[in-house]
């Protein structure tokens, strides 16, 4: 006799008036709730008092009942990645949308929590849903991605290493073929976000830390040394941006070659060129002088070996050219951005842990490298004699948050406290605080003060940080929300004024060319298009593209691809991917929002959506 299910899931499954009403109520619920979703003012009767909802709810009460009659199989545990997606999602989206639109979240409010709570349950079935139908998916058809032919064992030839030369350079060439029209466009390319200082540090042979030293020779180098020689400066910024594209159009064809080499489609590869070649998002920064393109680069050679690493570490090992690949990869990508020292830190912790029966090797790989940043950041900024007294960049959240504090409660405060904050932060610099980014505020730290006694600055932003936490959690929000909120518009910089515009509706590009360059556009209108995209709020205004653009959007594009790993316990895929995780962690704790801190995230997805489709 066969045990019967008492389960509420089989329950639901078996009683179809029980699992309408249990539908109907939760779709009701989430229609509520979804209310603190949407970044609107006033009593909010233009949607409780609208037939817009009527339809929201029929359609959500219809994938309720769809979602319940399945039922899910499998013990609690199965609920806590779903549990984890759903609860995180759910409140990203009520506390952006109270951000946008009053810079506040009201942790106050209980109206707010109930409604996170429904829209926490409703996410957590629908993702659960979705997770359970895209394993039974990958069941039915395998390899929908792949031409079932990988090579990834295969020894090869000198024919066939001759025709991934040639295929290599083929895919390389195309990609840069793209570039150019957009390089002809924008020339001599995107001299922008501080390449003005990052040039001046090497003609005055005035070198700090602030920038990693390794662009500004790179990048300031090429410049003066073309300038030098033909007198131009529009030469050398030229020149650097050529160099730049070559590279990252190299490092993209080496990924594509890595995925035939996998076992990827043709169709999939030659889609995976277009993408690389023609997302905007991408070719800006692979035209662009900030370090961001060329770190982007390095973190997805990183992820891709590392992706070997975890599947056959004892096969990776014996692979001197890989292994010296991500040496260089890691180093530089630690070289071109001090966060990534960080996040490249911790990971090792991960991988450590993770690769139990290779310890020995992998910690001998990961702290040569680790050995090998110190001692050319340490050489470099010693042979340069840097200045390396600013501490502001590492104080970013605690000068914001207290900057905060004083704009908003400074009738409170006692003067002790003020002379205290006034020591290290002027009282010109706090007039110019700005809730969504703390560059104005920053620039003007005291680390002279802060050298001689950081003890009182820490004991009275912990002081202010138990009497305020409300306030303190904002200003943190208020500098970060643009990397998990999806709705977000990037207009940080707005009324900033630069060398040949001022900021308006949309920070999302600097665009510009910073002096000494001047832009000499060979295609005005496809010039202008990149002009659009980036100064106004030209791709926003259309519904689903718009999400294509926004680094909220490909952050959780990029949770639920992982968590699906997770989920289905994919460890050797999933590992990988904690690296860039790691990094987006160290951004949300920088100075704003701004696409250049999350570029990777675009150059990801190929990988991500290979992966969770992909069986090994």
């Amino acid at each position: 006799m066969r045990k019967t299910d008492k389960s509420i899931s089989a329950y639901l499954k078996a009683s179809t008036a029980g699992r309408m009403a249990v539908s109907a109520f939760l779709s009701f619920a989430v229609v509520c709730g979804f209310g603190w979703m949407l970044p609107v003012t006033g009593d909010r009767l233009w949607y409780t008092n609208s037939i817009v909802p009527v339809f929201f709810f029929l359609a959500l009460w219809t994938l309720a009942y769809r979602i319940l009659k399945t039922g899910f199989e499998g013990k609690g545990a199965k609920w806590f990645f779903p549990l984890l997606f759903g609860l995180f999602f759910s409140i990203c989206m009520v506390f952006g949308a109270q951000l946008n639109l009053t810079g506040w979240v009201p942790f106050t409010q209980g109206k707010m929590w109930i409604g996170i709570l429904a829209l926490t349950v409703f996410v957590t079935l629908t993702v659960r849903y979705f997770w359970d139908r895209l394993l039974e998916w990958k069941v039915k058809y395998p390899g929908p991605i792949s031409s079932g032919a990988s090579n990834l064992k295969r020894p090869k030839g000198q024919e066939t290493g001759s025709k991934d030369r040639r295929s290599f350079f083929l895919t390389a060439g195309a990609i840069l073929l793209m570039y150019l029209p957009v390089f002809l466009a924008v020339y001599p390319g995107f001299f922008v976000y501080d390449a003005q200082d990052e040039y001046l540090q090497v003609v005055t042979r005035n070198f700090s830390t602030h920038h990693p030293l390794m662009h500004v020779l790179l990048l300031g180098g090429i410049l003066h040394a073309v300038y030098k020689l033909t007198g131009s400066y529009n030469l050398g910024i030229a020149c650097y941006t050529v160099i730049q594209m070559t590279l990252m159009a190299g490092i993209f064809a080496w990924f594509i070659e890595k995925l035939k080499s996998w076992g990827a489609a043709k169709w999939y590869r030659v889609i995976l060129t277009l993408y690389f070649g023609l997302c905007p998002v991408l070719v800006m920064f692979a035209l662009c002088s900030a370090k961001d393109g060329l770190f982007t680069g390095m973190l997805l050679i990183m992820v891709v070996l590392l992706k070997e690493l975890c599947k056959e570490p004892g096969r990776f090992f014996e692979r001197q050219g890989a292994v010296c690949l991500f040496a260089i990869a890691s180093l530089c990508m630690m070289l071109l951005r001090h966060n990534g020292f960080y996040a490249f830190l911790v990971f090792t912790v991960v991988i450590l842990f993770y690769l139990k029966g290779f310890r020995r090797k992998t910690a001998v790989c990961f702290g040569v490298i680790i050995a090998a940043y110190l001692a050319v950041n340490a050489g470099l900024a010693a042979l340069l004699q840097a200045d390396d007294s600013e501490n502001q960049e590492m104080l970013t959240v605690p000068i914001s948050q207290m900057a905060r504090v004083y704009a908003d409660e400074k009738e409170t405060l006692t003067e002790d406290e003020k002379e205290i904050l006034y020591r290290y932060l002027p009282k010109e610099a706090l007039a110019r605080y700005t809730p969504k980014v703390s560059d104005g505020v920053k620039i003007s730290f005291n680390n002279e003060a802060f050298a001689e006694d950081s003890s009182s600055f820490f004991k009275l932003w912990f002081k202010w940080g138990t009497e305020h936490p409300f306030t303190y959690l904002n200003a943190w929000f208020m500098t970060s929300y643009g990397f998990w909120y999806p709705d977000t518009v990037i207009d940080v910089y707005r009324g900033n004024s630069v060398f040949t515009f001022t900021y308006g509706d949309s920070s999302y590009f600097g665009y510009e060319v910073e002096q000494p360059g001047t832009r000499e556009s060979k295609i005005p209108w496809l010039d202008e298009c990149y002009r659009r995209m980036s100064l106004e709020i030209a791709q926003q205004k259309i519904p689903v593209v718009s999400m294509l653009f926004s680094p909220g959007f490909l952050f959780w594009v990029t949770a639920f691809g992982l968590g699906f790993m997770c989920y289905c316990k994919c460890w050797a895929k999933a590992v990988p991917f904690m690296l860039p995780g790691l990094v987006w962690f160290t951004v949300v704790l920088g100075p704003t929002y701004l696409v250049r801190y999350v570029v990777f995230l675009w150059a990801l997805v190929p990988l991500l959506l290979w992966e969770v489709l992909e069986e090994e």
